[in-house]
């Protein structure tokens, strides 16, 4: 058991907090602020509690001196300044004088937020590979560290890491919520217990399937890896995408699970034919799945106990092609099926069509949730202090 943020005294104190603020912006407003909320209660609770806090996040990636201005985190000080009920300040400088005086001018109760810990990766980074004197100057300005980003808890960067290294440390809210919740679901001993996989690449969901093949009870597939499957097993998937490293993967996994793989019966092309998965011509693109693929999916989701998703069923973006998505959340959420959705593209799904509330989990992290649900240690948790 990790210590959290319950675990320590904070009136007076500086407290540095990872938070995840990486929020979308387009024209310097933000469009999606769904992580600035998910940070409050932990912020909340250490003002409440008269810290002096210290915020640190990335937003985007930057390799050039213009990627910079793109990715200021100002826009989420402005937000951060409507929600919170104290005084909040921003710097926007990463290390330095300017900063030194903004930290030690804090009272309690009182917030500063940093610039873009990722400004330190350009031209050297720094923070991206947990350089070890930014790691020092950074710990330098606080007393205590607590992680509350889970989304880069897969990461071992200055500012999750490296930080935790040199101060007493614990998790946040949000990092402890998505642990609890995900291993309830993994640690749950009820069945049928069926993941549900899409998204574009094999290579990217392999250490998941290694993982929780043995354990589930079906693997049902869609989106745009399906393909990779079928084309293992000798179809016509025209010019849809094709993981082609991992053709000889997926037919080991079809010869030693096939009573557990469930493919598509149909496919909606890009051109929104809907052709039997054996009747693809050379041409076709395939863009979802299609009402055969979804009435047998479906059937296997109503008796499931619990779910596990991770990538959607198609272009889910799109209209028409956002039905095969729809139609499996919409089942799960008529048939109160205890479902977890795994982050990045899932989440994002989920938030588009309409399914934020409807499930027992929807998990802010793409890659730490995949890399979690493979088994292996979140590097920025491993290095939290055990009570």
């Amino acid at each position: 058991m990790k210590k959290t943020i319950r675990d320590y005294q904070y009136e007076g104190k500086k407290v540095i907090i990872r938070c995840d603020l990486n929020v979308p912006i387009k024209n310097g407003e933000i469009t999606d602020d769904t992580r600035i909320k998910e940070s409050l209660e932990s912020i909340n609770y250490l003002t409440n509690h008269k810290a002096k806090v210290i915020v640190l996040s990335h937003l985007g990636k930057i390799k050039t001196e213009e990627d910079k201005h793109d990715n200021t985190l100002y826009p989420a000080y402005k937000r951060l300044k409507e929600y919170l009920h104290t005084n909040i300040y921003f710097s926007k400088a990463t290390r330095g004088k300017e900063l030194e005086d903004l930290v030690n001018k804090l009272q309690n109760g009182e917030v500063l937020l940093i610039e873009n810990t990722r400004y330190e990766d350009y031209p050297d980074k720094l923070e991206s590979n947990c350089d070890e004197e930014l790691s020092k100057y950074w710990a330098s300005l606080g007393e205590i560290f607590i992680n509350d980003a889970y989304g880069t808890t897969h990461r071992a960067h200055a500012s999750n890491v490296g930080i935790a290294k040199l101060l007493p440390n614990g998790i946040g809210f949000l990092v402890e919520r998505e642990i609890t919740k995900i291993d309830q679901i993994l640690e749950e001993n009820t069945h049928p217990y069926t993941l549900v996989m899409g998204g574009k690449k094999v290579s990217d969901k392999t250490l998941v399937i290694d993982n929780l093949i043995q354990k589930c009870d079906y693997l049902l597939l869609g989106g745009g890896m399906c393909f990779t499957f079928l084309k293992a097993k000798g179809l016509e998937v025209g010019s849809s995408i094709v993981d082609n490293e991992n053709i000889e993967y997926c037919q080991n996994l079809l010869a030693n699970y096939s009573n557990k793989i469930i493919l598509p019966l149909d496919i909606v092309t890009k051109e929104k034919k809907i052709v039997d998965a054996d009747q693809m011509s050379s041409d076709d693109i395939g863009y979802d799945i299609g009402p055969k693929t979804i009435e047998l999916f479906s059937k296997i989701l109503k008796e499931s106990k619990r779910v596990i998703i991770n990538g959607p069923m198609g272009v889910f973006e799109e209209k028409p092609f956002d039905n095969g998505t729809k139609s499996i959340y919409q089942v799960l959420k008529d048939s109160h099926i205890k479902t977890l959705i795994g982050g990045g593209d899932s989440a994002a799904s989920v938030n588009l069509l309409g399914f934020s509330n409807d499930f027992y989990h929807i998990s802010t992290g793409g890659g730490a949730t995949l890399e979690y649900l493979s088994g292996v240690p979140l590097k920025a948790i491993e290095v939290i202090e055990n009570k």
